[in-house]
């Protein structure tokens, strides 16, 4: 069943028991069968990332831009089906307890610390925008025909700026990215106050700190989460700790792909049990992702996206012709030159395509877990409510 498919049904589903009167053991029961259905949807979702490709169904290269598009709709899926298993028509003192009166506070600052991370990261694709504009410049004076020194140096230039900048750009200090408004808003007005009213994040800015730290944001979210034991391993602990894993793995592979501010050490992956059974794929693209940015660190590189690898090893490459380009050119030479600049010709559309439906779902990530986290604060506040005292 298709994923959009199951969770309408597991959605609905909760949401109608929990609308029904029915017996504390038969409630039990059935949140018990409401996690393990959580879990196997999760399992699901990212064995789906590790499958292996088919004619009919050809697998998207990994961290290009059709596969985090793909692994940001799975984290909008797996986020709906975890607040619908926390909260959808529960009692709020069920989540006020122990240990959730504890997990629930370290899960909402890794929330917060995501909305940073969601910044950085569209700020970042903004550079990956500016990389793309610059390719299309050479593929622009390459596809001129009788192609000339003219059209050659100017390529060159092009393709020098491009280098350079995948080369030492971290997404933070190029002069694209010297703004700040929040993400869907501009402006002041009454939606401004509203905001401003209800508690402004830090991370609603587009302009993030000097010190800031991709990896060490990634670092903090990690560094408290441990599965839960005994008793906790069948409670809602275990849907905190998941969706903690998932929010951490999303955020962590964003940094890795898209280029982002200080990123040192980001290949030394957070580390998951091995013997969960819904770990078992993210623990392989863990480690898939983590062998190449290691590759790629040694070198300095602006990230993993697909797109932007393939961008460098063309630009490295027509650079070359153009240093020993002379006219007229050989027939073979030029079909050469052709193929390649029409394979950077295609990366470029995939970049036009592909770009700003990306920031656009980050975009919507960010709202929405705003949102959830909102959700559940409401709820703990109605359980500190009903828990306190009458005066």
């Amino acid at each position: 069943m298709p994923a959009t498919e199951y969770q309408g049904s597991f959605l609905g589903r909760i949401s109608i028991r929990r609308n029904q009167v029915i017996s504390m053991d038969g409630n039990h029961e059935q949140e018990l069968e409401d996690i393990e259905l959580f879990q196997k949807h999760v399992a699901d979702r990212f064995s789906d990332f590790l499958s292996s490709p088919s004619e009919e169904v050809p697998n998207d290269p990994l961290l290009s831009i059709a596969w985090l598009r793909k692994l940001l709709d799975m984290f909008l899926c797996c986020e709906a089906e975890f607040k619908a298993v926390l909260i959808m028509g529960r009692d709020p003192s069920q989540i006020s307890k122990p240990p959730l009166d504890r997990l629930l506070p370290e899960f909402l600052d890794r929330v917060v610390k995501a909305l940073d991370i969601c910044n950085a990261v569209s700020i970042g694709i903004d550079s990956v925008r500016h990389y793309q504009k610059l390719a299309e410049i050479a593929v622009s004076a390459l596809e001129q025909r009788p192609l000339g020194d003219g059209q050659v140096r100017r390529a060159k230039k092009a393709l020098n700026s491009l280098i350079t900048a995948m080369t030492l750009d971290e997404g933070t200090n190029t002069k694209s990215t010297e703004r700040t408004w929040s993400f869907g808003r501009r402006g002041g007005g009454a939606a401004a106050n509203k905001d401003r009213a209800a508690g402004q994040f830090r991370s609603l800015s587009w302009t993030m700190a000097k010190n800031w730290s991709a990896s060490k944001q990634i670092h903090a979210m990690s560094s408290n989460m441990v599965a839960p034991r005994g008793g906790e391993s069948t409670g809602l602990a275990l849907p905190v700790y998941i969706m903690s894993n998932i929010i951490v793995f999303v955020m962590w592979a964003l940094v890795a792909a898209i280029p982002c501010q200080e990123r040192n050490g980001l290949g030394t992956h957070f580390q998951v049990p091995r013997q969960l059974a819904w770990a078992q794929s993210m623990i392989g693209l863990q480690e898939k992702i983590s062998e190449e940015w290691k590759k790629k660190e040694k070198k300095g590189c602006s990230g993993l996206m697909e797109e932007m690898q393939r961008l460098e090893k063309l630009g490295q490459s027509l650079i070359e012709f153009a240093d020993s380009f002379h006219f007229p050119m050989e027939a073979e030479q030029l079909e050469e030159v052709k193929a390649q600049v029409d394979e950077l010709a295609d990366i470029c559309k995939k970049m036009e395509e592909g770009l700003v439906p990306l920031q656009q779902q980050i975009r919507e990530v960010f709202h929405r877990v705003v949102r959830s986290r909102t959700e559940v604060l409401d709820v703990l506040d109605q359980a500190g409510k009903v828990s306190a005292p009458s005066m």
